[in-house]
C-alpha cells in the first residue's frame, strides 16, 4: 500500500478545495494511505472529507503562529513572537510587498521556525500555489514530490526566481487547463519536461443528484433569479456584478441576485451594496456544502472573473444546464462559446450588464444555450485514472 500525503491551506470554500474532494473520494483506500494535511483545519468542506484520509495535526509552530501576541506573551513563546514581528515587518515593506506574493512573504518570514515532517511518503503532494508547495518543497520527506497549479500563474504575480528553486524539486507539476499549462510554462519554462494537464474531476451524476437535496430558496421570491458561486475575493470581480446589478436595477428589470460565497472582501462589498441601495437585490447567502440546489434552481448563472485557474463553478453550472454570462477572462473560453452554450461579455460592469440584459430580453437564446448544454459532456471522472498513473509511477 502506497503512502500519499495531501498538503492544503484548508477546505474553506473555493475551487481548489472542492476539487480536492471530489479527487479524494474517487481513490482506491485498498491500494493508497492517505494522509491530509492543512495549517487550519476549518472549512467548508470539512464534512465531505472521506472518513479514510487521516488528517494530521497542523505543524506546532504554524498553529502557534495563529495565536494572539498577547497568548504568546503568557505562554513565553519568545520564537514565536520573534517569526510574528518577522513577518509583520516583511509584509508592511513596500519593497517585499511590491516584488513578492503575500504567500511568498509569509514563507520567507516563518520557514526557518517550522520542522519536517518525520514520516516518510512514497507520494507527497501540494495540492496548490504558495504555502503548500514550499512546504512540501522543504519540509516532506517523500520518494516522490507533485504539486498543482490552480490559477492563472502570471495573474497571480508570483516572484518566479523565488519559486525556481521549489519547482526544481517536484517530480510532477499539474495544471488544471491547457491555457494555464501554457502560461506555467511561458512563466517557468525550467519545468516544461515535467509540467501536464489534470482537469478538476467533475461528476456529473453527483451534481445531478445534490441538485435534488435540500429546499434551496428560502425568500419565497418568485421572480427572476441570478446566482454567482465564489470567494469573496478581488480576483472573482463582484464589484461588477454589483454596478451591473445596479444598472439592471435602474432600468426597471424584475430579479434578485444571489451569492454563495466567503472572503476578505465581504464587509467592502456589503457597504457597496448598501451604497447603491441593492441591499433588497444583491443577497449575500453565505456559504454552503451543497450550492447545487441553489444552482439548479436558478434563472442565470453568473461569473464576473477577472481570471480563474478553470472556473469550476461554470462546469457545474454547465452540467446543471443554466444560461451562464461570463467575462471574458482567458479560460473562459475552454468552456464556453460565445452566443451557444453562454454569453461571454467585455470585463466590465456595463458588459455583466448587457450579457444578463440580453439573456433576460431573448427567451429563445436562453432556451437554445440549455438545449446544447444538454447535449454537452462536461463530467471528467475519467481524469482520475491520470492521478492514479502519476501517484503509481516512479
Amino acid at each position: 500500500m502506497r503512502k500519499i500525503l495531501f498538503v492544503i491551506d484548508s477546505l474553506n470554500s473555493g475551487g481548489a478545495e472542492k476539487s480536492l474532494i471530489s479527487l479524494l473520494s474517487m481513490l482506491d483506500f485498498k491500494k493508497y494511505e492517505v494522509d491530509l494535511l492543512m495549517f487550519s483545519q476549518e472549512g467548508l468542506y470539512l464534512p465531505l472529507l472521506p472518513k479514510k484520509v487521516n488528517v494530521l495535526d497542523v505543524p506546532n509552530f504554524i498553529k502557534k503562529q495563529s495565536l494572539g501576541l498577547r497568548s504568546m506573551f503568557k505562554n513565553g513563546n519568545l520564537k514565536g513572537i520573534y517569526y510574528r514581528i518577522k513577518r509583520s515587518i516583511y509584509l508592511r515593506n513596500p519593497y517585499y510587498k511590491r516584488k513578492f506574493h503575500t504567500s511568498q512573504i509569509n514563507w520567507k518570514s516563518i520557514s526557518n521556525g517550522i520542522d519536517e515532517l518525520e514520516s516518510i511518503y512514497d507520494v507527497a503532494i501540494a495540492y496548490s500555489q504558495g504555502s503548500p508547495t514550499y512546504f512540501v518543497g522543504e519540509k516532506v520527506k517523500a520518494d516522490k514530490k507533485l504539486c498543482w497549479i490552480n490559477t492563472d500563474y502570471k495573474i497571480a504575480c508570483y516572484n518566479k526566481q523565488f519559486d525556481e528553486n521549489y519547482y526544481e524539486q517536484f517530480d510532477n507539476i499539474i495544471t488544471v487547463s491547457d491555457y494555464n499549462n501554457k502560461v506555467f510554462i511561458e512563466e517557468m519554462p525550467i519545468a516544461e519536461e515535467k509540467t501536464c494537464v489534470v482537469y478538476d474531476i467533475l461528476s456529473p451524476n453527483l451534481i445531478k443528484r445534490m441538485a435534488t437535496e435540500g429546499n434551496g430558496f428560502h425568500d419565497n421570491f418568485n421572480g427572476l433569479k441570478i446566482l454567482t458561486i465564489g470567494r469573496l475575493v478581488e480576483a472573482k470581480g463582484y464589484d461588477m456584478a454589483i454596478e451591473a446589478c445596479y444598472m439592471l436595477k435602474k432600468h426597471g428589470y424584475k430579479f434578485k441576485w444571489y451569492v454563495i460565497g466567503e472572503g476578505n472582501i465581504e464587509n467592502k462589498l456589503k457597504k457597496m451594496v448598501r451604497e447603491f441601495e441593492l441591499e433588497d437585490t444583491f443577497i449575500f447567502l453565505g456559504t454552503f456544502h451543497n450550492p447545487y440546489t441553489l444552482l439548479n434552481q436558478c434563472d442565470i448563472y453568473v461569473q464576473p472573473s477577472r481570471f480563474e485557474g478553470f472556473g469550476l463553478a461554470i462546469a457545474e453550472a454547465r452540467i446543471l444546464q443554466k444560461p451562464i454570462v461570463a467575462t471574458n477572462f482567458p479560460i473562459v473560453h475552454n468552456q464556453l462559446i460565445n452566443g451557444q452554450n453562454g454569453i461571454i461579455v467585455n470585463m466590465n460592469s456595463e458588459g455583466v450588464y448587457k450579457g444578463i440584459k440580453q439573456l433576460i430580453e431573448n427567451k429563445n437564446l436562453r432556451d437554445n444555450i440549455c438545449l446544447r448544454l444538454r447535449n454537452e459532456k462536461v463530467g471528467t471522472e475519467e481524469e482520475i485514472y491520470k492521478v492514479n498513473l502519476l501517484l503509481e509511477s516512479s
